[in-house]
């Protein structure tokens, strides 16, 4: 390997020793090695993109590799990844090659940075540093080269002449630089004690501290030192979640060495938190309950030897468990948006429309435990936009829609009914005595003359009709400058006419058709509204008035409906006109001359009813399609339009979504946040005003279809089937996968056919009764709440056929050596094979075809099984086994050997007598058992006790010498034969003896004496006194001696004991046993034991006595 070279002196200037560089630390922080690129760090211009790329080779690794896109120690960007953060992943097949890209669109300053991307694959992991810096965006500065002329002389400014000498630049004389002596501050630092690190960074300028270190620390990576001590280092760094437990461990040369554990240079003392262990060489460092404090540098020090790593203690990142709220204020009012996080301790980030909102006198912060709020006094137009807060896991969003303040009607405008010549004056008041406006009659703005008078005095609006004319009548409208609002009333002119009749003049009911007549007789009066109906009335005498509605007389003359009466008036008054007084009303005028009548239809107009059936018909990725039906009741106007509102699931906060009148029935909402629920209403808007709210649709969330899944591949095919697998949508969102949609089609047709009625969630199907030899195409449909995604397609048609498949024979391991079985065992030999279509199979014995009635085959479409159910020696040989599709053909040769024990070796002959050795010869069996004969066993016998001995054990060769025999006896010799089996049943005896003769010495036998054995008895254990427990079983013994065989006679106070069955007696070899079953207080006293036989007697004796507990005898008592 060649030698690191040296950094040349130009490039140490440019990257100063106090600095970090990052390409140099990307080169030391290899460990696996699985990057091909790695990205390398840049400096990006504020706004524009900026694209990292990263190179893994997976040619050595068993699974997909993982990577992860972080920022600093912790900060996960896959959760980020949206409009700003982008993140893409290719696969190159040929090289098997991933490529993984991270965009940053539009970057700011808050991206700047130290980045690290990490790859892992099972037990596999590399990781690479790598930094972006912001630089601000140039600016051109177009400066106006004319105000750096100026004219010399002290006269006007056109007098003297140009001076250009504004406009050269003062230049900075550079000082001779003395050539300064090249040091290599790392090899400084190398070279020196840990202590004297400080005083050199102070000395060359090197401010971080922390910095140096590691990279010295990698510096010796680089050139690593023979290391005696650790026969197994520290992994260079470590990553912990807080709260969690991590191990370092080493393992030492030397299993009795002692070590020391560090922690940023301070010595490690064992605790409940640090615990050290030991076993054998390995020593372990065990960290529990890792806290943000534990995030140091460790050592482990042996002797002079050390072994370093760092700890990373990852923070849990901080989510949103309460999103942000949309609010909708009017100008001037206060805001409040609420958030909650997951951890107290926690910091959120509060930006509007990209950029970050600091505290000043707009905008105020607050934060109560884990709540938090931004808080803006007094909300003006310029404050309407996207808010968003961020958490290290999570972020949200809330919309704030700002209105013009909302115009109160403090007073509005009533009907009047004038008479001709009199004054009408329409006043109204409002709550903003800014607010101008103008006035309209039936839609025509009136114009002001010297009999139409407008006055606004503070809140009031008039309009003064002087000497009112039959044109006057009609709807007057007021509608304030800058509002959606209008207020109106209607003029009525009531004509009188004077006729001068006669006395006894018949009665006559004078109505005036004009003013808020519809028609002749339809009079039309807003809900709420006062209604004041002067009716004239002529004749003579004065006649008498009766108003009905319907069959039913209206005669009160106070209350909300009442009836006033003069002269030659009668006036019909309605206070705050409702639904049910519209009707069909009667007036009747009678006196003596006569009557008469008139009837007026009263229409009460007011706002609709609320919209019903709120439903939503679709969603989308911030979008979703509302629907309802129109009132039932249209309030008697026709419907203008609606109005909606939207709000969060569980908020409070309504949200206008339109200021302006929709007139469909279909709604579509947008700038939602998917995966959050959502509620909507309607307020439905007539001629007379809006409705009350509708109720809350059902919740509902914007969620998007996936995007198509990834990889679409045909895995196999047969003559009527297609299996298809694939990966998952690389976009799924909140949503998820409920399944998938599988379809095929001919190809040339444009009939798809779906495959599976219900969505299948893996991601693999078999899609059969296929056409055989017809193209098909295939695709492949992601399924969620939201509907179905783009379909991931085969292009290609495929054909429908069986693929053939070269036919292979996958031989057992044990199968391919010889096969030995015993007689009479089982053979079963189960032979798997391969291919396509399904193969002939054939099998031989020693080159014929197999007898059925001796082997039994089985063949299934993956295996062949050969099965014998007792096997004999006819059953070995060699089976051959083959498999042939069409021209195509695989065999396997099998060796099956059945085996049994020998028989005995034949003609053993003893050949030589020396000394005391006899030498043997034999012949090997005429049956071996159909295997090698492994070796003999040979025993003697001698001819006087005919017991056989064995001498040899498995000999090898037909012959052997027995030594050590007895001088003066006679031997005889069997050999048995042995094979894999065991030893042969019969033995072959040897056809002659051996005979060791004497060598001269005789053995002089003294004369047999016959011993007399007769004694007389004699006791040689004696009885021996005993105090039992009354009711449980006792026993005395004793011993004798005597021949002839003595008689033994039990007595109990000199009396014999008979065939009593409470006592018995047991005489074992001279031990002589008196049990006695659950004695009383009667069997105690003096027991006696007495041998005789013809040469004499003995006699032993003892006293056995009885007691009772003491319970007992209390009981007894």
């Amino acid at each position: 390997m060649p030698e690191p070279k040296k950094a040349e002196p130009k490039k140490e200037e440019a990257a100063p020793s106090g600095e970090h560089v990052p390409g140099e630390e990307r080169q030391l922080s290899e460990v696996t090695g699985l990057f091909v690129e790695r990205p390398q760090s840049t400096t990006a211009t504020k706004g524009k993109n900026v694209t990292f790329v990263a190179k893994v080779d997976s040619s050595n690794l068993l699974r997909k590799p993982a990577m992860k896109w972080l920022k600093g120690k912790w900060l996960d960007l896959g959760s980020k990844a949206g409009k700003h953060l982008q993140f893409k992943e290719t696969y190159d097949r040929n090289t098997k090659i991933y490529t993984y890209e991270m965009t940053i669109v539009k970057v700011v300053d808050g991206d700047a940075g130290g980045y690290r991307c990490e790859v892992t694959s099972k037990d596999k992991c590399d990781s690479c540093t790598f930094d972006i810096t912001v630089e601000a965006a140039e600016e051109v500065q177009q400066a106006n080269i004319l105000e750096a002329f100026k004219r010399s002389g002290d006269a006007g400014e056109d007098a003297g002449d140009l001076d250009f000498s504004g406009l050269l630049k003062k230049r900075e004389r550079k000082q001779k630089e003395e050539p300064e002596v090249d040091v290599d501050v790392w090899e400084i630092l190398k070279n020196a004690k840990p202590c004297d690190y400080e005083k050199i960074a102070f000395e060359y300028g090197i401010t971080d501290l922390r910095g140096m270190l590691k990279r010295l620390k990698k510096m010796r990576k680089v050139e690593p030192k023979q290391c005696d001590a650790f026969l197994r280092k520290l992994e260079p760094a470590y990553s912990v979640e807080k709260g969690k437990r991590i191990q370092l461990s080493v393992e030492l040369a030397d299993p009795n060495a002692q070590v020391k554990w560090l922690k940023n240079g301070q010595e490690i003392k064992p605790s409940a938190k640090y615990v050290f262990e030991s076993v054998g060489g390995i020593r372990k460092l065990t960290i529990n309950k890792c806290t943000l404090s534990d995030d140091a540098a460790y050592e482990c020090v042996v002797g002079e030897e050390k072994s370093f790593t760092e700890i990373f203690v990852q923070e849990p990142p901080v989510t949103i468990t309460k999103m942000l709220d949309d609010v909708h204020v009017v100008v001037g009012d206060k805001v409040e948006f609420e958030v909650e996080i997951s951890d107290e301790g926690g910091n959120v980030k509060w930006m509007k429309d990209g950029v970050e909102l600091t505290r000043d006198g707009k905008y105020r912060f607050k934060k109560d435990g884990t709540k938090h709020w931004l808080i803006i006094s007094e909300a003006t137009k310029e404050d309407i936009g996207m808010y968003y807060v961020y958490t290290s896991g999570g972020e949200s969003k809330g919309e704030l829609e700002v209105e013009d303040k909302e115009l109160e009607v403090l007073q509005s405008i009533a009907d009047l009914t004038v008479k001709a010549a009199e004054q009408a004056v329409f006043k109204c008041e409002v709550s903003d005595d800014k607010v101008t406006g103008k006035w309209f009659k039936d839609g025509v703005e009136v114009i002001p003359s010297d009999r139409i008078k407008m006055t606004h005095v503070g809140r009031i609006h008039k309009l003064t009709i002087d000497d009112v004319k039959p044109e006057d009548a009609g709807d007057y409208t007021f509608v304030p400058d800058g509002y959606a609002l209008s207020l109106s009333a209607k003029l009525n002119f009531l004509e009188i006419k004077i006729d001068y009749v006669p006395r006894q003049d018949p009665p006559k009911i004078h109505l005036d058709s004009t003013g808020s007549m519809v028609n002749k007789n339809t009079i039309i009066v807003v809900a709420g509204n006062k209604l004041r109906l002067d009716v004239e009335i002529t004749g003579d005498p004065a006649p008498t008035v009766c108003w009905k509605k319907g069959d039913t007389e209206v005669s009160n003359t106070e209350g909300r409906v009442r009836v006033e009466n003069r002269k030659t008036l009668s006036s019909f008054v309605i206070e705050g006109a409702e639904r049910g007084d519209e009707g069909l009303y009667c007036i009747t005028v009678i006196n003596p001359a006569g009557e008469d009548k008139a009837e007026l239809h009263i229409r009460v107009v007011d706002v609709p009813d609320p919209p019903e059936n709120i439903r939503c018909s679709g969603v989308g990725e911030d979008s979703a399609s509302i629907l309802w039906d129109p009132p039932k009741f249209d309030g008697g106007v026709p419907i203008k339009g609606y109005l909606m509102e939207r709000k969060k699931k569980g908020s409070s906060r309504w949200t206008k979504l339109n200021f302006d009148i929709y007139e469909s029935t279909e709604y579509e909402a947008k700038k939602m946040i998917e995966g959050v629920l959502y509620e909507m209403r309607v307020f439905a808007v007539n001629g007379i005003g809006v409705s009350q709210p509708s109720g809350s649709s059902k919740p509902f969330m914007p969620i998007a279809p996936t995007s198509e899944p990834t990889r679409l591949m045909v895995d196999d095919i047969t003559d009527n089937t297609c299996a298809l697998k694939w990966l998952p949508p690389e976009r799924i969102g909140a949503g998820g996968v409920d399944g998938y949609i599988i379809e095929y089609c001919l190809e040339g047709g444009i009939e798809w056919v779906q495959a599976n009625e219900v969505p299948v969630e893996k991601t693999m199907y078999r899609i059969r009764e296929l056409q055989v030899g017809e193209k098909y195409l295939f695709r492949v449909t992601a399924v969620n709440i939201a509907g179905r995604s783009p379909p991931a397609e085969i292009n290609q048609g495929v054909t429908i056929r069986e693929i053939t498949e070269h036919p292979k024979i996958r031989l057992p391991r044990q199968l391919r050596t010889k096969f030995i079985r015993k007689v009479g065992e089982k053979v079963n030999l189960v032979i798997p094979f391969q291919g396509k279509p399904r193969p002939v199979v054939t099998w031989l014995k020693d080159g014929a075809p197999l007898d059925p009635a001796l082997v039994n085959i089985r063949t299934s479409e993956v295996d062949s099984i050969l099965f014998i159910r007792q096997a004999t020696r006819e059953h070995s040989g060699q089976y051959t086994l083959s498999v042939q599709i069409e021209n195509m053909e695989d065999k396997v040769a099998i060796e099956i050997q059945i085996v049994e024990k020998p028989g005995p070796p034949i003609a053993v002959t003893v050949t030589d007598v020396w000394g005391f050795n006899a030498a043997l010869e034999w012949k090997p069996p005429k049956d071996n058992g159909n295997c090698e004969i492994t070796g003999y066993t040979i025993q003697k016998a001698d001819m006087k006790t005919k017991e056989w001995f064995t001498v040899y054990e498995h000999n090898r060769r037909p012959s052997c010498t027995v030594s050590d025999l007895v001088m003066g006896n006679e031997y005889s010799f069997r050999v048995f034969s042995e094979n894999i089996c065991g030893q042969s049943e019969d033995a072959g005896l040897s056809k002659n003896k051996a005979v060791i003769a004497k060598t001269g010495l005789q053995h002089k036998q003294q004369p047999y004496k016959e011993r007399d054995m007769n004694s007389s008895p004699k006791f040689t254990t004696p009885l021996v006194d005993r105090c039992v427990i009354a009711g449980y079983s006792a026993a005395i013994s004793c011993a004798v001696r005597g021949y002839p065989k003595p008689k033994i006679i039990w007595m109990k106070n000199k009396m014999i004991i008979g065939g009593d069955a409470k006592f018995l007696m047991q005489n074992n070899q001279g031990v002589l046993t008196l049990n006695i079953r659950k004695p009383s207080l009667f069997d105690g006293g003096q027991y006696i034991c007495k041998a005789v036989n013809d040469l004499g007697e003995d006699q032993v004796e003892c006293k056995l006595e009885v007691r009772v507990l003491k319970d007992k005898e209390e009981a007894k008592k």
